[in-house]
């Protein structure tokens, strides 16, 4: 091939030097000519040259967003995405369907039945997904079948494992689908006034919340929001992945509220629930001793078993948002969640901030005895000996491990897996208290079982 074109490409100089006049050139000359030429139209001809076109192979990758003043291209973005989210709406397998899907899977389950639950084997999977029709076609492959294939001596599946997967599959498109609604800009992300639209939209389909009075509605939302910001949005952008809200489990927490039936102890540890909403806003009200929606440090300094030292109230009212030096109702949510959640890292993140006075990234013995320092003066106002800082040092730095023998970094807390234990030793004089007698407090426990076992 490469012979060829040099070929013709030859052929055609030599007939342009042809025609040519009389040339007084020298042979050398005119060999060098045709060389330039030839290395030219080659060049040319596949597509080089000096001018770089190869960026007309690279897609498009970026769309300019309508500025404000483009009302048209705002309309049209904003109508071509809720067309677009329809058509995906349509590609959802609906009630009928899925009843449909249920009856053709249990049509086709092959014994024998594995304790109570039927099964399929991979040869009727295939018949079904036959039978199912195009809105099914992408559950039924090895992929989803392998994914399903646990240790049935058959090689078969569950059909009920296989209908909860499809269930789930449906319900998480719908949901993002519903989310997608409230992403006004269109970029996957939710802001704050995004999630707050979506949860008040949502609240009269959770029978959960039909207690509710309207005008705590705000409160609620503010509430809600606030647990998925705190823990989605560490950096604090004010915006959050919609894939993110799907992956983690708040938005099925929030959904649980659809049951009737949800027993009180389910509400009671589940954040989104009346009662849990009721309970963070009654503690709130109680602390505002002063009735003006504020809390000052001696307002907060009650909160829980009023045991948080002055030194780390005093680095939470210096770190965190507050207005004309009182906190308002939504930096409070941050600290509750923070403070009730020590062992997820987005609260112990919050948490190590406040604890790292310079923003230097780790904690060392100076701040460990900072902190520890206001543990010891509450022992004494309560009339306890205090206890030797060098003994607590190093069972912190026993527990946590750090990479460097000096400093605790945020992963290392992470890490160890005991970070709760670490800053509630740290701020806390009632948390200090309970690991200092943790072996007296298991020993009591257990000695309270045995007393109810032997009472039954």
């Amino acid at each position: 091939m490469e012979n060829d074109k040099r070929d013709y490409w030859t052929d055609v100089l030599k007939r342009r030097l042809e025609k040519t006049t009389t040339d007084e050139r020298s042979e050398e000359e005119k060999k060098a000519e045709e060389t330039e030429l030839f290395t030219k139209y080659y060049t040319e001809w596949n597509g080089g040259g000096n001018k770089d076109t190869s960026y007309k192979n690279i897609p498009r990758f970026y769309y300019r967003l309508p500025a404000e003043d483009e009302i048209l291209l705002q309309k049209l973005r904003e109508e071509s995405r809720a067309v677009f989210l329809q058509r995906k709406s349509r590609e959802l397998l609906d009630n009928e369907e899925l009843q449909n899907l249920w009856f053709l899977l249990d049509k086709h389950q092959v014994p024998p039945v594995t304790g109570e639950e039927a099964m399929i084997s991979y040869e009727a999977y295939l018949q079904v997904g036959e039978k199912a029709g195009p809105k099914c076609k992408k559950f039924f492959t090895a992929r989803v079948y392998a994914k399903l294939l646990h240790n049935d001596p058959y090689g078969r599946i569950s059909i009920m494992q296989f209908f909860n997967y499809v269930m789930r599959k449906v319900w998480l498109h719908q949901t993002r689908i519903g989310l997608s609604l409230y992403d006004v800009a269109g970029q996957g992300f939710l802001r704050e006034s995004d999630l707050e639209n979506y949860i008040l939209e949502l609240i009269p389909t959770l029978p959960q919340l039909d207690g509710l009075e309207k005008s705590f509605y705000s409160f609620y939302v503010c509430t809600a929001v606030r647990k998925f910001f705190f823990f989605l949005d560490p950096l604090r952008t004010g915006k959050i992945k919609i894939q993110d809200i799907l992956a983690c489990s708040f938005l099925d927490d929030l959904l649980e509220l659809r049951d009737e039936e949800l027993s009180k102890e389910s509400q009671e540890s589940n954040w989104f629930s009346a009662p849990s909403a009721l309970r963070v806003y009654g503690q709130y009200l109680n602390l505002d001793k002063d009735h003006n929606g504020m809390l000052s440090k001696e307002e907060l300094s009650r909160y829980g078993t009023a045991t948080l030292t002055s030194v780390f109230l005093d680095r939470v009212f210096q770190e965190c948002l507050t207005y004309d030096g009182e906190m308002d109702y939504k930096t409070y949510l941050d600290f509750v969640l923070a403070l009730e959640n020590r062992k997820e890292p987005a609260a112990l993140q919050h948490i190590f901030k406040l604890l790292d006075m310079e923003n230097r990234g780790f904690l060392n013995v100076f701040s460990l005895n900072y902190f520890f320092r206001a543990i010891q003066e509450q022992m004494k106002v309560h009339g306890q000996e205090p206890v030797s800082f060098q003994d607590v040092k190093d069972e912190i730095f026993d527990m946590v491990k750090p990479k460097d023998p000096f400093k605790i970094t945020l992963q290392d807390l992470v890490n160890c897996c005991q970070g709760d234990t670490v800053v509630s030793i740290l701020i806390d004089l009632n948390g200090f208290w309970t690991y200092e007698n943790r072996e007296v407090l298991v020993a009591n426990d257990n000695n309270s079982n045995n007393t109810g076992d032997l009472d039954t």
